[in-house]
This record gives structure tokens, C-alpha cells and sequence, in this order.
């Protein structure tokens, strides 16, 4: 019988317990695995990296938040392909360059369970901000004293661009634009020094300095008028009359001195400058008056007497051959149509600025942009130059897919504006005489050429829709931003997705427009019942625009508002960084007041010391106080007397912030000059009808605004400028 051998035995016993013992292990690991260790969870990300913006040269940080049963490891990638080491939760970019903007990154985590990508998000890279480098320096400037001195600076660099003006070394409040104008100047103000110090982003540049000369006043004017009511912001306001008072405007101290006699209706605003060199007669302060028969006149202002006053030259804005227009068979401006609107004066470029109408005998009519020698009255720069223009559009007039501006359906009624180098004109329609729309046209001041991209028509695809504003003015903010209201006129209630009419038509809109060309409308409100207010001629526009200085509320925040109103007898105040739009359930603005006028306005607001003053139809002179940035619902005084149609447009005096004085022409037959104390309208200081013997009577007209300058009132009429002083 056979034996194994024990060697072999005991190997084989070793083997089967060896075998044995691993199976064993097996078994229990296999048992506890299910009955304690749960699943790896696997990993979601809770926040996800975002996309970044940085300027080249600077590092992108992106970051993601993840849970999941660790550990958790990180792969980060660039459009798809892994980064080098980039295994942490956040990743930082080497130092960015201009050819990495628009890429890619997401991040890969892995975990036991495995793996989940997270969003994708873009880089973006800007360049490099340059900093603001001064292209224009100021420059001296020398005033006569009682007159403002500006200082302006032109730079480049990355915007925004910061301002501060400093004066001696000292910064100046408020004074953070490109331009300052400093108050009016005494000669004391000789030998100031002004720069300004620009800052962005990037860093610095000082200007040069330039130094204020200040000569004395050798006449009794001390301030320019140049504008309609004074500034672009259209206030109203003259805050450096330091000769009429509420104590000295009364009817013992105050009344006409007289009037200077002119040919046709005074329609447009009377303007002023102090010390100008007429040459042959010396230095003058002078009166510009234009008149609806196209004269313009320049008078010595201090020559006023109760017989008269001194014509310094008078000049014709018509062609040989021609004569003025007719009324188009609209009574709103009649027997004739000369020179509507307010003019213009750059005393830099020492010219005045107007548009005339006329006709020839083959019945052709004309409109025409003049600049006026301010001492001589010869034409300048070639001109005058003739409105045309065309725009694209299929409305009213419009000719192979272009409207056509027609001298003849329009007149120039609001007043010019200029900003810088550009003079603005805005048209209005005879009546609603169709065909006509809302035309913008803009002009070289130094040229008369129209400006490429100087055209916009706000109704290119309707009809309607001109500016009428009641004979007021266009107005401007400090960034050069133009507002306007136009009247009645095709509006496309639907909208594009920035908002704007689809249609590009914009009738009865308030608007905000670019003064840089080409012309753009940046933003605009509407009432909600737009179309019915057209459709029933109770638009908007019959008024003018009001843009109101920086108000604060009482958290500190500075809002930029402007109003508006017409014959529908609300009172819109907007904020201008934006105005609303349209919305056809409720009016998105800034305020809303309603019931607080008795009629429409056929005029404009104006402003002085927190409070806006308004002269409705058929209503009181009524004060509205602003607090705490908004306009009071309710008025806080109103002047006893009711003014007819069209209401009246006031204009205030002060000096600095006393002795405010509310003056208003009243349109009746005699008109009124009336004053009123600012601070309590029941206060009527003087009134043109109190003298005994008609000492202070004077003929009306429409749409005229009172301009009060160094003690004088002048007030347009229909045959002269009535001037009003202390006696």
C-alpha cells in the first residue's frame, strides 16, 4: 500500500488553511460593506464660478463651491483643454493680455462617485485705461466787470473722465465739468488763478493756469443776455440784478421810461450786451431786437427816454427781391412771418445768431440761418445759408424713402440754442396745416454749414409732431444732452426692445436728444393716453421745457430732474438719467401732479431758490417749493390775479438769493408787466395798469417773456421793446 510523502502532506494542509482562511476574509468584508459604508454621493456644485471682467494686464480669479463625499480634486479648463496645475477650488489667471478676452473656463471635480462639470464663463479683457492727457489748455480770460468769465478744458483718456476746478489753488464747489463760468466778476476778481485737475482710473493731469483779468465797467450794464431766459438750463432766472428790489419796485419809484420803436411784432425775447465797441460811436451797452418784418435792430440800452431811444444800426435778414412771408393762412403768428424766435449771441465769435423768413415774387419761400457782425450788423461767415434738408423716412413730404423739409409748412418759433461750436433750430408747423413733421436741424457756428449727421426727424415715418414750446427754447444739461417737447403727432405705441417707438415716430414726446452729431434720441416720456391726446390736440408740447440745478434729497443722493407741461394741465417732472418712456398703464416718472393748474400751459415753468414758478391759462402765478428732491403736490402761494390766455411766462430777478421778484406780462389790451414778491406771491409789487394817466401803458403781445437786466425791464411788443426802470 502506498503512502504519501509527509513532506508533500503538510504542504498540502498548509495551502488548504491558507485557502481557507482568505475565502473566510472574504466573506465577512463582503457582509460589513453592506451593512455599514453607504454609496459615495457625487459631487454637485452649489456655486458656480461667474464670468469676469478685468483690464489687461491684471489676473482673473475664478472660484466654485461643490459638496460631495471627498475627497473632491479639481481640473480647471481653458475652452476645453486642461490648465497646468490648476487643481485647487479657485484659479487664478496669469496676468491677462487682449487675446485671452472672450475665453472660456469651467472646472472638472471628481470624487469616488465621479465626476461633474461645472458652467462655462468668459474672460472678458478691456484695454488698458490710458490716463487723461489735456489737448486744449485754458486760456486767459479778460471780462469787463459785472460780466462772467468761462474757462474751458478739452482732454482724452479713458472715460469717465473727472473734473475739479480750483481757484488760487483752492478747488471749487460744484465746479466739476469741463467748463467753468465763474459768477459775475468785479475787478476785485482781477488776477485770479484757475486750472483744473482731470483724474480717471489711470491716474492724473493738472492744467496749466490761466489767469482772470477783470476790467472796469465803463457804462451802466454790468451782465450779457445771450439766451432765451439766460441759461440752457432755461431757469429764468437773473441772479445778479443788484439795482431793482421789492422795495423799490413800486409804482411811486418804478415805471416805462419809454420805448424803443421798432417795425413789426417783437415775437422773440430781446437780448443784452455790456461794453461793446460800436465803431464810429464808442463803447455802448446794446439792446438786439429782431422783429416779424426781419429787421434786426441794435440799440444803445442807456439811451432810453420817454420820446425814444438811439438806434445803433438796423439791418434787413431779407434778399433783394424779397419780402416777408404771409401767415400761411395760420393766425398764430400774422399779418407776417419774419424772425420768430429768440436768437442767439457768441461773443466770442461776435455774432448774433438768427433765423428769418421770406418769399420771393415767384412765391417761393425761403428759411435762413444769419450770423450777424455784433457791432457792425454785416453778415458773417459767409452766410446767411439756406434751411434744407432731407431724412430718411415714407411720412409727410417724403419723396423716394426720404421726408423733405419745405420751407414754407414751417417756421422757426422756439429759440435758438447753441452749445459750443453748434447752433440747434427746431421747427413748427402753421397750425396743424399737414404736411409737416418734428425736424432737428444743426449748424456750424463758425461756418453755417450744416453739420454731417446734423439732421433728425423725430416723425419720419408719420405726420405731425413739430416743435412748438409756445416760443420758449430748446434746453441743454451741463453734459450737452438737448430736451425738447414736440406738440401733437403720430406716436408707435409699439415699442422695440430698448423701448423707442418701432416706428421711429415720437409725437408729443418729451425728449432727450445728443448734441454731438449724428443727432440721436437717447431716451424720451409720453403720457400713457399719447394717442388721444394727439388725436384731440391736448398735447404736451404746447409748453416749454424747464431743467431743473441739481437737487438733493435727504439721504444725500443728487437727482437730475427737468419738467414739463402743456394743455393737458398736468405737471411731469422727469428725471432725466431716465425719463420713462412709454408704458400704456401707468406713466413711469420721476412725479406726477395733477389738478394743480386751472388751465394749459402755453408758456414754461421757471426756477429760482427751490422753488419752480408756473403761469397757466386762466390761472394764478402759482409757487411750487421743492423738498427733498420733489416737487411740492400743492402750491405754497399764488399771486390774486388770474391771467387769459395764454397764461404767462415768469422770469425772476434777484440778487443772489434775496430780493427775488416774480415779473409776468399779462396778455391783454393794454398788456401788464406785473411784479410780485418770489417769496409770497400775494405780493404784488407794481402792476403796469396802477399809474394814474396810462403813465406805464404798453400794447400786448402773445408769447412774450419779460428780460430783466442791470436794472431794467425789456418787454417785447407789437410795434417796440417797452423798456421799464426806477424813475
Amino acid at each position: 500500500m502506498s503512502r504519501e510523502p509527509s513532506v508533500f502532506l503538510a504542504v498540502k494542509s498548509i495551502v488548504s488553511v491558507s485557502l481557507g482562511l482568505s475565502l473566510a476574509g472574504c466573506a465577512s468584508n463582503s457582509s460589513n460593506n453592506t451593512s455599514g459604508n453607504p454609496k459615495p454621493t457625487l459631487v454637485s456644485v452649489t456655486t458656480q464660478p461667474t464670468s469676469q471682467t478685468v483690464t489687461a494686464g491684471q489676473s482673473a480669479t475664478f472660484t466654485v463651491v461643490a459638496t460631495g463625499t471627498p475627497p473632491l480634486t479639481y481640473q480647471w479648463q481653458k475652452a476645453g483643454m486642461n490648465i497646468s496645475s490648476a487643481n485647487a477650488a479657485t484659479y487664478t489667471t496669469p496676468a491677462t493680455t487682449p487675446a485671452d478676452s472672450g475665453s472660456s473656463f469651467d472646472v472638472v471635480i471628481t470624487n469616488p462617485a465621479g465626476s461633474t462639470t461645472s458652467n462655462s464663463v468668459t474672460l472678458t479683457v478691456t484695454a488698458t485705461p490710458a490716463a487723461p492727457t489735456i489737448t486744449t489748455q485754458p486760456a486767459n480770460q479778460t471780462v469787463t466787470a459785472g460780466q462772467t468769465a468761462t474757462f474751458t478744458v478739452v482732454a482724452s483718456g479713458t472715460a469717465p473722465l473727472s473734473y475739479q476746478w480750483q481757484k488760487n489753488g483752492t478747488n471749487i464747489t460744484a465746479a466739476t465739468s469741463a467748463s467753468y463760468t465763474t459768477p459775475v466778476t468785479t475787478t476785485a476778481d482781477s488776477g485770479e488763478q484757475f486750472r483744473v485737475i482731470l483724474s480717471n482710473t489711470a491716474g492724473s493731469d493738472p492744467s496749466s493756469i490761466a489767469t482772470l483779468t477783470v476790467n472796469p465797467s465803463t457804462g451802466g450794464s454790468s451782465i450779457d443776455v445771450v439766451t432765451y431766459h439766460y441759461d440752457n438750463l432755461r431757469t429764468g432766472q437773473n441772479v445778479n440784478e443788484m439795482t431793482l428790489t421789492p422795495a423799490n419796485v413800486k409804482q411811486a419809484t418804478f415805471g416805462k421810461l419809454g420805448e424803443f420803436a421798432v417795425d413789426g411784432l417783437v415775437d422773440a425775447q430781446p437780448l443784452l450786451l455790456s461794453n461793446v465797441t460800436i465803431p464810429g460811436k464808442g463803447n455802448k451797452n446794446v439792446l438786439y431786437a429782431v422783429t416779424e418784418h426781419d429787421s434786426v435792430y441794435a440799440f444803445d440800452a442807456d439811451s432810453i427816454t420817454s420820446t425814444g431811444g438811439t438806434v445803433l444800426w438796423q439791418t434787413t435778414a431779407l434778399l433783394s427781391g424779397e419780402t416777408t412771408s404771409d401767415n400761411r393762412g395760420c393766425g398764430q403768428v400774422t399779418p407776417e412771418i419774419g424772425i420768430t424766435s429768440t436768437p442767439v449771441i457768441d461773443r466770442s465769435r461776435n455774432a448774433l445768431y438768427l433765423i428769418a423768413m421770406s418769399k420771393d415774387s415767384n412765391g417761393n419761400y425761403y428759411q435762413r440761418l444769419h450770423a450777424l457782425d455784433l457791432t457792425t450788423g454785416k453778415e458773417l461767415f459767409g452766410g446767411p445759408v439756406t434751411i434744407q434738408a432731407t431724412y430718411p423716412g415714407t411720412g409727410d413730404n417724403s419723396s423716394n424713402g426720404s421726408v423733405v423739409f419745405d420751407a414754407k409748412q414751417y417756421k422757426e418759433r422756439p429759440g435758438l440754442l447753441q452749445i459750443g461750436g453748434t447752433i440747434y433750430t427746431m421747427w413748427s408747423s402753421h397750425c396743424d396745416i399737414r404736411p409737416y413733421t418734428g425736424w432737428i436741424i444743426a449748424y456750424s457756428a463758425d461756418t453755417l454749414a450744416q453739420l454731417s449727421g446734423g439732421v433728425l426727424n423725430l416723425v419720419p415715418n408719420g405726420s405731425e409732431g413739430s416743435v412748438w414750446m409756445s416760443g420758449t427754447a430748446p434746453a441743454a444739461d451741463p453734459s450737452g444732452n438737448i430736451y425738447a417737447i414736440l406738440g401733437n403727432g403720430d406716436f408707435d405705441t409699439t415699442l422695440n426692445a430698448q423701448g423707442f417707438p418701432s416706428n421711429s415716430d415720437c409725437g408729443n414726446c418729451f425728449v432727450k436728444i445728443t448734441s454731438a452729431a449724428p443727432l440721436k434720441l437717447l431716451d424720451y416720456f409720453t403720457p400713457l393716453n399719447t394717442v388721444s391726446e394727439s388725436n384731440g390736440d391736448v398735447d404736451f408740447g404746447s409748453g416749454g421745457p424747464l431743467l431743473l440745478p441739481d437737487v438733493v434729497d435727504t439721504a444725500g443722493t443728487v437727482h437730475h430732474l427737468a419738467l414739463g407741461s402743456g394743455k393737458d394741465a398736468n405737471i411731469y417732472v422727469l428725471d432725466r438719467d431716465n425719463m420713462g418712456k412709454f408704458n400704456g398703464n401707468a406713466d413711469n416718472i420721476y412725479q406726477l401732479i395733477t389738478g394743480q393748474l386751472s388751465g394749459g400751459i402755453y408758456s414754461k415753468p421757471s426756477y429760482f431758490n427751490g422753488t419752480v414758478y408756473y403761469g397757466a391759462v386762466n390761472d394764478t402765478i402759482k409757487a411750487f417749493p421743492i423738498v427733498n428732491a420733489l416737487l411740492a403736490n400743492s402750491p405754497s402761494s399764488h399771486s390774486d390775479h388770474s391771467f387769459p390766455y395764454p397764461g404767462a411766462t415768469p422770469c425772476i430777478s434777484a440778487s443772489g438769493m434775496t430780493n427775488g421778484i416774480v415779473w409776468v406780462v399779462e396778455n391783454s389790451n393794454p398788456a401788464v408787466l406785473h411784479a410780485y414778491d418770489a417769496t409770497n406771491l400775494a405780493n404784488e409789487l407794481y402792476n403796469s395798469n396802477q399809474a394814474a394817466n396810462a403813465r406805464d401803458h404798453f400794447s400786448n403781445n402773445k408769447f412774450i417773456t419779460p428780460m430783466v437786466a442791470n436794472g431794467r425791464v425789456y418787454v417785447g411788443t407789437s410795434k417796440s421793446v417797452a423798456v421799464f426802470g426806477l424813475l
